[in-house]
């Protein structure tokens, strides 16, 4: 029986491990962690004679796989995995198991260093609108393998995949490629901004039909900047109209005259999607592309769009405390993703921000602050960074309150105060100095939001 190794035992490490036992590996998952959670889990898959080594880094010459899958918050660059290609055991993603296992079934792949969450939840129901079985997967939904491990082969299958991802995937070819937007990110990964964009440039490279967003400018110019040229049927979508258009306008989706709209009809009006901000409304044209390429009806476009509640920790409103709302961005983890975040709320508004500080090019977010922000509220390791950062760009109005709790006590104090209309959180930073991830930030705020002195 031939020997896999799976490293990570988060949600896709798990399905990944169950997918290979079915189809009949002798597997073993390796975790450096060991904690109470980890140790559960080693229980529930050693009944089901899957082996899970904790407290210890992978060696292959140990374990001696003749197959290695990485879970996508495993760095691609680890000792363990840099000797497994040294010793030339297969080394992917858990996304390219799933494709391995799904490969007949068409994809959508999503990818861009903001706007994936939400382009990828509303063409997933866009998709289900039109009664069609496509699952959402990938850094959104279920793990990837979870849906190949699933009775029902999907019609369809939506797929939000990170550059962490398709650097592990060399093999996932999507029928539609979407690519969101591209600014500097996860660059203490990748090294070089140049590194990040071509590893993203791969996946829609290998896309049967590729959808650009026509309004970010490093995009705009991805003719100069990939290995292979922009090809005539690519579909490009802006919300400053047919006039914004680089490519083959017969092709393309844009809004003019409040119409979300190609050159040939009239789609939906833009005012059904009721997220707020013009990222929003790029991410719903993103969406109408890849449902128009597979055939979708308008109708069913309609209906999923007027009904579309947005996502979970991207401008998600959670409550209203005397005439002031509180809004949680927690997934705006970069300095762009939170100048969007800031500049889509109504103002003046209470921002806390700070987390663990990522690089990357803070002048928008500041400036954006100037205009917008009544007070800003800094937690997380990122706060002194970000103090010293504000102080240098004349922003006095902020405070270093540490933590959330903090964070919202002083903001019911000062909202009132300032005349603020919004607190928001948007931290333009990781959340690994004190939450999991971003979604157990989002849920901490969630909670004590809704907690009523």
């Amino acid at each position: 029986m031939p020997k896999a190794c799976v490293i990570g035992l988060g949600k896709s490490g798990v399905a990944a491990a169950r997918l290979l036992k079915r189809e009949g590996w002798q597997v073993v998952v390796n975790d450096s962690g060991n904690s109470e959670a980890l140790q559960q889990q080693q229980q529930q898959l050693a009944s089901e004679e899957i082996g899970v080594n904790l407290g210890s880094f992978f060696d292959p010459e140990a374990i001696a796989p003749e197959l290695v899958v990485v879970s996508p918050g495993v760095p691609w660059d680890v000792p363990g995995l840099l000797r497994c290609r040294e010793l030339g055991i297969e080394t992917i993603g858990e996304m390219e198991l799933a494709w391995r296992n799904l490969r007949d079934v068409p994809w959508v792949g999503i990818t861009g260093t903001n706007g994936k969450t939400t382009t990828t939840a509303l063409t997933a129901a866009i998709f289900a609108a039109a009664g069609l079985y496509a699952p959402a997967f990938g850094n959104i939904g279920y793990a990837a393998c979870e849906v190949a491990l699933a009775a029902q082969q999907p019609d369809w299958a939506i797929a939000e995949l990170s550059s962490y991802q398709i650097e592990a995937s060399a093999s996932v070819a999507p029928k539609i490629g979407i690519w969101t937007t591209f600014t500097p990110d996860h660059l203490s990964r990748h090294k070089t901004l140049e590194r990040y964009y071509n590893i993203k440039a791969q996946l829609l490279q290998r896309s049967q039909w590729q959808i650009f967003n026509a309004d970010d400018p490093y995009l705009r110019s991805v003719g100069n900047l990939m290995a292979e040229p922009v090809r005539s049927d690519t579909c490009w979508t802006s919300v400053q109209g047919l006039a914004n258009i680089p490519g083959n306008p017969d092709l393309s989706v844009y809004i003019e005259d409040g119409w979300v709209r190609t050159q040939a009809e009239l789609i939906l009006p833009a005012s059904l999607l009721k997220m707020p901000g013009n990222h929003n409304q790029q991410n719903l044209l993103m969406a109408v592309a890849a449902a128009r390429l597979a055939g979708i009806s308008k109708k069913a476009i309609a209906e999923a769009v007027a009904s579309f509640p947005g996502v979970p920790h991207r401008l998600e409103y959670i409550c209203t405390w005397q005439n002031i709302d509180f809004i949680n961005d927690s997934k705006a983890t970069n300095y762009d993703a939170a100048q969007v975040g800031l500049s889509s709320v109504k103002s003046p508004a209470i921002l806390i921000a700070g987390g663990e500080a990522k690089q990357g090019d803070d002048r928008a977010w500041i400036a954006t602050i100037h205009q917008k922000a009544a007070a800003v509220l800094l937690i997380g390791t990122a706060a002194p960074t970000f103090a010293n950062r504000l102080d240098q760009a004349n922003y006095a109005n902020y405070e270093i309150v540490e933590t959330m709790e903090r964070a919202i006590a002083r903001s019911r104090e000062l909202a009132p105060q300032l005349g603020a209309v919004v607190v928001l959180l948007s931290p333009a930073c990781a959340s690994f100095d004190h939450y999991p991830n971003f979604e157990q930030r989002g849920d901490h705020f969630r909670q004590l939001c809704n907690e009523r002195e």
